[in-house]
């Protein structure tokens, strides 16, 4: 598949969990990923450098959950 649609400059977040449900209501789950969420699709990244790429007409939603650090008194 050609990743040339989705921009390589566009800002990648981190997510420690990362679902996409999609249109035919199945989920997919990711862990320690960074991520990209552009109108052409989902491009994700994990800490493996695997590749992943879902195209913006299979995604119904995405939930991304970023544990942060506490914060100093």
């Amino acid at each position: 598949m050609s990743l040339h649609f989705l921009p390589r400059s566009a800002a990648m977040l981190r997510a420690d969990d990362l679902t996409v449900v999609h249109h035919d209501d199945t989920v997919s789950h990711f862990t320690d990923v960074i991520y990209t969420l552009t109108r052409d699709g989902l491009r994700i990244l994990t800490l493996t450098g695997d590749e992943k790429i879902i195209m913006a007409h299979d995604i119904l939603t995405t939930h991304a959950h970023f544990a942060h650090t506490p914060l100093a008194a």
